[in-house]
Protein backbone atom coordinates (compact mmCIF):
# COMPACT_ATOMS: atom_id res chain seq x y z
CA UNK A 1 0.00 0.00 0.00
CA UNK A 2 1.37 3.31 -0.85
CA UNK A 3 0.66 6.40 0.92
CA UNK A 4 1.02 10.22 0.07
CA UNK A 5 4.92 11.79 0.10
CA UNK A 6 5.92 12.65 3.82
CA UNK A 7 8.11 11.87 6.59
CA UNK A 8 7.39 9.57 9.63
CA UNK A 9 9.15 9.75 13.08
CA UNK A 10 9.39 6.65 14.81
CA UNK A 11 10.14 7.09 18.96
CA UNK A 12 11.47 3.99 19.69
CA UNK A 13 12.83 2.82 16.03
CA UNK A 14 15.65 0.40 16.60
CA UNK A 15 13.30 -2.84 17.99
CA UNK A 16 10.03 -4.09 18.27
CA UNK A 17 6.90 -2.25 17.21
CA UNK A 18 9.27 0.81 15.85
CA UNK A 19 11.68 -1.15 13.98
CA UNK A 20 8.56 -3.19 12.51
CA UNK A 21 6.65 0.38 11.49
CA UNK A 22 9.82 1.97 10.48
CA UNK A 23 10.57 -0.43 7.33
CA UNK A 24 6.86 -1.05 6.70
CA UNK A 25 6.51 2.86 6.19
CA UNK A 26 9.62 3.08 4.07
CA UNK A 27 8.06 0.38 2.07
CA UNK A 28 4.87 2.80 1.56
CA UNK A 29 6.83 5.73 0.41
CA UNK A 30 7.62 7.60 3.75
CA UNK A 31 10.99 8.91 4.74
CA UNK A 32 11.99 7.80 8.37
CA UNK A 33 13.29 10.19 11.35
CA UNK A 34 13.93 7.65 13.66
CA UNK A 35 14.83 8.04 17.46
CA UNK A 36 16.00 5.02 19.67
CA UNK A 37 17.95 4.97 22.97
CA UNK A 38 20.84 2.67 22.21
CA UNK A 39 23.98 1.77 23.85
CA UNK A 40 27.22 0.02 21.94
CA UNK A 41 25.83 -3.44 22.04
CA UNK A 42 22.27 -2.58 20.38
CA UNK A 43 23.60 -0.15 18.28
CA UNK A 44 24.15 -2.14 15.03
CA UNK A 45 20.01 -2.48 15.35
CA UNK A 46 19.11 0.68 15.02
CA UNK A 47 22.08 0.77 12.15
CA UNK A 48 19.94 -2.08 10.59
CA UNK A 49 16.62 -0.44 10.61
CA UNK A 50 18.07 2.38 8.88
CA UNK A 51 20.02 0.42 6.05
CA UNK A 52 16.92 -1.27 5.87
CA UNK A 53 14.78 1.91 4.82
CA UNK A 54 17.41 3.74 2.41
CA UNK A 55 17.13 0.16 0.41
CA UNK A 56 13.46 1.36 -0.21
CA UNK A 57 15.15 4.91 -1.81
CA UNK A 58 13.38 6.87 0.91
CA UNK A 59 15.94 8.86 3.73
CA UNK A 60 16.44 7.93 6.97
CA UNK A 61 17.20 10.19 9.62
CA UNK A 62 18.18 8.61 13.09
CA UNK A 63 19.23 9.65 16.62
CA UNK A 64 20.57 8.32 19.39
CA UNK A 65 19.05 9.81 22.27
CA UNK A 66 16.76 10.13 25.29
CA UNK A 67 12.97 11.02 23.39
CA UNK A 68 12.10 12.86 26.99
CA UNK A 69 15.42 15.36 26.64
CA UNK A 70 13.87 18.33 25.89
CA UNK A 71 16.64 19.32 24.27
CA UNK A 72 17.53 16.64 22.66
CA UNK A 73 14.09 16.32 21.46
CA UNK A 74 14.45 20.38 19.83
CA UNK A 75 17.46 19.17 18.03
CA UNK A 76 16.14 16.06 16.08
CA UNK A 77 13.38 18.71 15.15
CA UNK A 78 15.97 21.06 13.85
CA UNK A 79 17.29 18.72 12.02
CA UNK A 80 13.96 17.64 10.59
CA UNK A 81 12.93 20.94 9.74
CA UNK A 82 16.21 21.28 7.79
CA UNK A 83 15.59 18.03 6.23
CA UNK A 84 11.82 18.82 5.11
CA UNK A 85 12.70 22.40 3.62
CA UNK A 86 9.87 22.79 1.70
CA UNK A 87 9.29 19.12 0.96
CA UNK A 88 5.97 17.20 2.24
CA UNK A 89 6.05 17.17 5.89
CA UNK A 90 5.18 14.44 8.62
CA UNK A 91 2.73 11.89 7.95
CA UNK A 92 2.89 9.53 11.00
CA UNK A 93 4.06 10.10 14.74
CA UNK A 94 4.14 6.76 16.07
CA UNK A 95 5.22 6.91 19.71
CA UNK A 96 6.11 3.41 20.99
CA UNK A 97 8.52 3.67 23.40
CA UNK A 98 8.93 1.10 26.02
CA UNK A 99 11.21 2.15 28.77
CA UNK A 100 9.91 1.81 32.13
CA UNK A 101 10.26 0.51 35.52
CA UNK A 102 8.96 -2.82 36.47
CA UNK A 103 8.49 -3.25 40.11
CA UNK A 104 5.67 -3.44 41.95
CA UNK A 105 4.13 -0.64 43.89
CA UNK A 106 4.19 -2.21 47.52
CA UNK A 107 6.55 -4.66 48.02
CA UNK A 108 6.24 -6.91 51.14
CA UNK A 109 9.87 -7.68 50.61
CA UNK A 110 12.52 -6.61 48.17
CA UNK A 111 12.00 -2.99 45.95
CA UNK A 112 8.82 -1.07 45.51
CA UNK A 113 8.94 1.62 42.58
CA UNK A 114 10.13 4.94 43.67
CA UNK A 115 8.64 8.16 43.12
CA UNK A 116 11.37 9.14 40.83
CA UNK A 117 10.94 5.91 38.42
CA UNK A 118 7.72 6.22 38.43
CA UNK A 119 7.63 9.63 37.44
CA UNK A 120 10.53 8.50 34.68
CA UNK A 121 7.85 5.66 33.45
CA UNK A 122 4.84 8.12 33.13
CA UNK A 123 6.76 10.31 31.34
CA UNK A 124 8.59 8.00 29.06
CA UNK A 125 5.81 6.37 28.15
CA UNK A 126 3.01 8.36 28.19
CA UNK A 127 3.19 12.31 28.72
CA UNK A 128 6.40 12.25 26.00
CA UNK A 129 3.21 11.66 23.52
CA UNK A 130 2.23 15.08 24.35
CA UNK A 131 5.87 16.77 24.11
CA UNK A 132 6.44 15.57 20.77
CA UNK A 133 3.20 16.27 19.18
CA UNK A 134 3.67 19.78 20.41
CA UNK A 135 7.12 19.88 19.09
CA UNK A 136 6.06 19.25 16.03
CA UNK A 137 2.97 20.97 15.65
CA UNK A 138 4.85 24.07 17.18
CA UNK A 139 7.56 23.85 14.38
CA UNK A 140 4.59 23.73 11.69
CA UNK A 141 6.15 19.81 10.68
CA UNK A 142 2.61 17.51 11.34
CA UNK A 143 0.77 17.77 7.67
CA UNK A 144 -3.11 18.23 7.39
CA UNK A 145 -4.85 14.90 7.72
CA UNK A 146 -1.67 13.17 9.74
CA UNK A 147 -1.97 10.25 11.89
CA UNK A 148 -0.58 10.06 15.49
CA UNK A 149 -0.14 6.19 16.92
CA UNK A 150 0.72 4.90 20.49
CA UNK A 151 1.09 1.98 21.51
CA UNK A 152 -0.84 0.96 24.57
CA UNK A 153 -1.42 -2.66 26.06
CA UNK A 154 -3.86 -4.76 27.41
CA UNK A 155 -1.63 -4.21 30.95
CA UNK A 156 -3.72 -0.44 30.90
CA UNK A 157 -6.63 -2.47 32.25
CA UNK A 158 -5.49 -6.08 33.78
CA UNK A 159 -3.26 -6.66 36.14
CA UNK A 160 0.53 -8.52 36.14
CA UNK A 161 2.65 -8.80 38.77
CA UNK A 162 5.60 -6.12 38.82
CA UNK A 163 3.66 -3.96 35.46
CA UNK A 164 2.03 -0.96 38.18
CA UNK A 165 4.11 1.79 36.77
CA UNK A 166 3.83 0.65 32.83
CA UNK A 167 -0.08 -0.23 33.50
CA UNK A 168 -0.82 3.35 35.09
CA UNK A 169 1.57 4.49 32.08
CA UNK A 170 -0.84 2.79 29.34
CA UNK A 171 -3.60 4.14 30.68
CA UNK A 172 -2.31 8.02 30.81
CA UNK A 173 -1.56 7.43 27.41
CA UNK A 174 -4.64 6.12 26.13
CA UNK A 175 -6.26 9.43 28.06
CA UNK A 176 -3.93 11.78 26.22
CA UNK A 177 -4.98 9.97 23.05
CA UNK A 178 -8.48 10.94 23.65
CA UNK A 179 -7.73 14.37 24.36
CA UNK A 180 -5.26 14.94 21.15
CA UNK A 181 -7.68 13.62 18.76
CA UNK A 182 -10.13 16.10 19.58
CA UNK A 183 -7.98 19.05 20.05
CA UNK A 184 -5.99 18.37 16.90
CA UNK A 185 -9.51 17.42 14.84
CA UNK A 186 -9.44 20.52 13.27
CA UNK A 187 -6.58 19.67 11.90
CA UNK A 188 -8.10 16.49 10.25
CA UNK A 189 -4.95 14.79 12.29
CA UNK A 190 -6.19 11.42 13.79
CA UNK A 191 -4.97 10.12 16.83
CA UNK A 192 -5.39 6.34 18.10
CA UNK A 193 -3.91 4.23 20.35
CA UNK A 194 -2.85 1.01 19.16
CA UNK A 195 -3.69 -2.71 21.16
CA UNK A 196 -1.52 -5.22 20.11
CA UNK A 197 -1.66 -8.62 21.53
CA UNK A 198 1.02 -10.25 23.34
CA UNK A 199 4.40 -10.03 21.12
CA UNK A 200 7.31 -11.62 21.65
CA UNK A 201 9.55 -8.40 21.12
CA UNK A 202 12.91 -7.01 23.29
CA UNK A 203 10.57 -5.11 25.75
CA UNK A 204 7.83 -7.55 26.41
CA UNK A 205 10.85 -10.59 27.30
CA UNK A 206 11.75 -7.81 30.29
CA UNK A 207 8.06 -8.41 32.23
CA UNK A 208 8.17 -10.51 34.79
CA UNK A 209 6.62 -13.59 33.98
CA UNK A 210 6.54 -13.16 30.23
CA UNK A 211 6.83 -16.69 29.23
CA UNK A 212 3.97 -17.75 31.18
CA UNK A 213 1.96 -15.01 29.51
CA UNK A 214 2.90 -16.70 26.10
CA UNK A 215 1.84 -19.74 27.02
CA UNK A 216 -1.16 -18.54 28.07
CA UNK A 217 -2.04 -16.60 24.40
CA UNK A 218 -1.06 -19.56 22.97
CA UNK A 219 -3.22 -21.93 25.03
CA UNK A 220 -6.38 -19.90 23.82
CA UNK A 221 -5.61 -17.47 20.83
CA UNK A 222 -8.25 -17.68 18.26
CA UNK A 223 -5.42 -17.85 15.45
CA UNK A 224 -2.99 -20.31 17.78
CA UNK A 225 -0.18 -17.95 17.58
CA UNK A 226 1.28 -14.58 19.21
CA UNK A 227 1.02 -11.14 17.87
CA UNK A 228 4.13 -10.22 15.67
CA UNK A 229 4.99 -6.96 15.11
CA UNK A 230 4.82 -7.13 11.48
CA UNK A 231 1.01 -7.69 11.43
CA UNK A 232 0.76 -4.19 13.48
CA UNK A 233 2.99 -2.47 11.43
CA UNK A 234 0.72 -3.58 8.47
CA UNK A 235 -2.33 -1.83 10.30
CA UNK A 236 -0.26 0.71 11.03
CA UNK A 237 0.29 1.82 6.74
CA UNK A 238 -3.24 0.65 6.50
CA UNK A 239 -4.76 3.06 9.30
CA UNK A 240 -2.49 5.92 7.61
CA UNK A 241 -4.43 5.92 4.29
CA UNK A 242 -6.38 8.85 3.56
CA UNK A 243 -9.90 6.41 3.62
CA UNK A 244 -9.01 5.45 7.45
CA UNK A 245 -9.25 9.33 7.62
CA UNK A 246 -12.59 9.13 10.21
CA UNK A 247 -11.00 7.21 12.74
CA UNK A 248 -9.94 9.17 15.44
CA UNK A 249 -9.55 8.41 19.28
CA UNK A 250 -9.73 5.11 19.79
CA UNK A 251 -8.49 2.34 21.23
CA UNK A 252 -7.74 0.20 18.41
CA UNK A 253 -6.90 -3.58 19.11
CA UNK A 254 -4.74 -5.73 16.58
CA UNK A 255 -4.31 -8.96 18.47
CA UNK A 256 -6.09 -11.19 16.00
CA UNK A 257 -8.84 -12.04 18.49
CA UNK A 258 -7.09 -12.51 21.45
CA UNK A 259 -8.71 -9.80 24.04
CA UNK A 260 -12.10 -11.36 22.73
CA UNK A 261 -11.28 -15.21 25.15
CA UNK A 262 -9.25 -13.39 27.96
Amino acid sequence: MGLEPGWCVVLGASSGFGAAASRAFARAGLDVCGVHLDRKATQPLAEAVASDVEKTGRRALFSNANAADPEKRAAIVASLREAIGSGPRVRVLLHSLAFGTLLPLVARSGRAVSAAQMSMTLEVMATSLVDWTQALFAAGLLERGGRVFAMTSEGGRRVWPAYGPVSAAKSALEGIVRQLAVELAEEEITVNAICAGVTDTPAAQKIPGFETMVERVRERHPRGRLTTTEDVAGSLVALSAPACGWITGNVIHVDGGEALVA
